[in-house]
């Protein structure tokens, strides 16, 4: 389920306070240093830091 587009453009990463993008079932930090993917479940972005996936 997509979020919508008013969401995404308030968002930021938690940890580096860069845009987020949507990817699939995640949002991607666009911080070139960050890099950190954040889980979205059942249309709730988890937006917690120790709750993302680092970059591989």
């Amino acid at each position: 389920m997509p979020l919508e587009a008013g969401l995404l453009e308030i968002l930021a990463c938690p940890a580096c306070h860069a845009p987020l993008e949507e990817a699939d079932a995640e949002l991607i930090c666009t911080g070139t240093d960050c890099g950190l993917a954040y889980p979205v479940r059942d249309g709730i972005p988890v937006l917690l830091v120790d709750e993302a996936r680092r970059p591989a």
